[in-house]
């Protein structure tokens, strides 16, 4: 264990008010692709570009072709938590961390236990009308044939963000409200490029800001503690 991560270890040993904001890598380790790496959905090769699949105009454009690669790429159902979604549903029970954010709509934070958990995305495992707005679970979803549709004829759409649409206005108030309120404001497996998303750590007011990633990021100078490793390494220590 090295000198990092004994500060980590005693950063929340010396905390009661700790959210955690965590994006893609605290996922991947589950081994569900992320999309901006190098072997992530954005740079491999299909028909549409990945970007212009998960857009609300190609959705409604073509329905077709958005479930084809919808149900491909981004079913997490099979994938199961690892060792960071342990860790944090532990410091959760412990009453020391207050909130996840997550940029991830896999549900894995819930599957592991943890209760408050705000999703910036939305979820896969949330899917609704869009006429009626009656509720559909995921695998109602996935194991459907064709395009998945409600009793009443409406086409279902997953309750993700796509491109063009904007975050859920309550979700992120409450996140600001979270961050701001925080003692400890533990960033991971983020590389702090997708705006507003991104934009979030300024509201920090606390103590510590920590950063979590294998690569460098844009904040990493704002940080009071920076650890580039895989999350895996880090939390198996804390």
């Amino acid at each position: 264990m090295n000198d990092r991560i004994k500060e980590l270890k005693e950063v929340i040993a010396n905390s009661e008010n700790i959210v955690f904001f965590g994006g893609a890598g605290v996922s991947t380790e589950s081994e569900i692709p992320d999309f901006r790496s190098k072997d992530g959905l954005y740079n491999q090769k299909f028909e549409f570009p990945p970007e212009e699949i998960l857009s609300y105009t190609f959705f409604m454009n073509h329905p077709d072709e958005f479930f084809r690669f919808y149900k491909e790429k981004m079913n997490a159902l099979p994938y199961e938590p690892n060792i960071t979604h342990k860790k944090l549903t532990e410091l959760e029970q412990s009453g020391k961390l207050k909130a996840i954010i997550t940029q991830n709509i896999d549900g894995l934070h819930q599957k592991c236990g943890s209760k408050n958990v705000l999703e910036l995305h939305g979820s896969i495992l949330r899917n609704f009308c869009m006429k009626c707005h009656t509720f559909y679970d995921a695998n109602y979803v996935f194991e459907s044939v064709e395009v998945p549709r409600c009793t009443c004829g409406s086409i279902i759409k997953p309750d993700v963000v796509l491109y063009e649409e904007p975050l859920d206005e309550t979700i992120l108030t409450k996140a600001i409200q979270k961050i701001e309120e925080a003692e400890v404001l533990i960033v991971a497996g983020t590389s702090l490029s997708v705006y507003p998303a991104n934009r979030l750590i300024l509201y920090f007011k606390g103590k510590k800001l920590v950063l979590l990633n294998k690569d460098d990021t844009p904040y990493d100078t704002l940080a009071n503690l920076v650890i580039h490793d895989s999350l895996g390494n880090i939390f198996k220590y804390v």
